[in-house]
This record gives C-alpha cells, structure tokens and sequence, in this order.
C-alpha cells in the first residue's frame, strides 16, 4: 500500500485529478442525452418507443458494473497507488467510449451490434465506479491541512460541469444537425470528442 501524502500537491496535479474525473463522467452520461439515436442504431425496433426503452437500459447496464469496479479498482488503487487506478480508469473508459463510436449499426452487422455495445457499457461503468474512489481519495490526500471538504468537492462539482456539457453538446448538434445526420453520424460526435 503506498504511504499516505507527506507534501502538498502541485495544483497541476489536483487540476488533471479533477477534469480526468469531469472526462470520465462526460464519456459515461453523454449516452443518455444520445439515447433516441443510438437505440435506432443498435437495435432491430421498428416501434420508435421500444428502440428508446431498449437504449434507456442499455444507459442502466452501466450502473450495475458499477460498484464491482469501486471494488475491483479500489483494491488495485490499494495495491498499485491511486495514480496507477486512475490511468487504469481512464483507459478502460477510453476503450468502451471508443468501442461505441466505432460499433457499426445493427443494419451493417445485426446482433454484434447490441452486444458489443453491451460489453462497452459494461466496462464503462467498470471504470466510473472504480474512478470514483481513488480521485476523491487524491483530493483528500492532496489537500492542505483545513481543505480537505473543499478540495474533495471539486470532484462532484467535476461531475455537475460533465453533465453540462454533455446536455449543452447534445443540445448544440441537435439544433445544428439533421435528424438523418445526427442517426446517421451525429450522436458519434460527442463521444469522438470526449
């Protein structure tokens, strides 16, 4: 287990802490401000509220894997350091973003497609839930004797400025774009850029 921090933290430090979180979170939620689109992209539902319904718990699946990568994580970031578990965590959530932009739709490659998206919600919420508990632990660490609740905030007030984004993006493209264009290529977008 690595020893507890002796020396204040450079701000630079602190800083990437803090937006790798907002990162994290931006990548996990912007799905649910894309939902419409990509339950028209990965699943075979002619009814336009069945393919949401289906998209909305695929948003779900995210969650469940949640709490198995706060222990999993928690326990490497333990072992291996909090830096180390927040490289991990920020790499596994690079790997389903990236997965669910690249996933051709159901129409190119018919049932891969809902399970490949699957398995990159899965490791998404893999990596958010084991993000959680080593960033906050950082800031604690990182903080000036006094400043702990105030530095530790930073991290859910990350998460509120993600949620923004992610809502000021979806709402950005789908005021710029065509219906065809944000099904077709769009709702990629945000999750490219994230």
């Amino acid at each position: 287990m690595p020893p507890p921090m002796t020396e204040r933290v450079p701000a630079r430090v602190v800083g990437a802490t803090v937006v790798g979180n907002a990162l994290e979170f931006y990548d996990f939620l912007t799905y649910a401000f894309f939902a419409v689109y990509i339950g028209k992209t990965f699943f075979p539902v002619t009814d336009p509220l069945s393919s949401l319904l289906l998209s909305v718990a695929l948003f779900g699946i995210g969650f469940f894997t949640r709490p198995l990568g706060g222990i999993v994580i928690g326990a490497y970031a333990d072992r291996a350091g909090r830096r180390a578990a927040m490289i991990l965590t920020i790499a596994l959530i690079t790997l389903g973003t990236l997965g669910l932009v690249l996933t051709p739709s159901y129409a190119s490659i018919g049932v891969a497609a809902p399970i490949i998206v699957v398995a990159c919600r899965l490791v998404q919420g893999l990596a958010l839930g084991g993000e959680v508990g080593p960033s906050t632990a950082f800031l604690i660490e990182a903080a000036p004797h006094g400043g702990r609740g105030r530095l530790a905030s930073w991290q859910l007030a990350s998460q509120g400025a993600a949620a923004l984004v992610a809502g000021m993006f979806g709402l950005v493209m789908a005021a710029t774009l065509s219906q065809a264009d944000m099904l077709a290529w769009g709702w990629r977008v945000p999750f490219a850029v994230g």
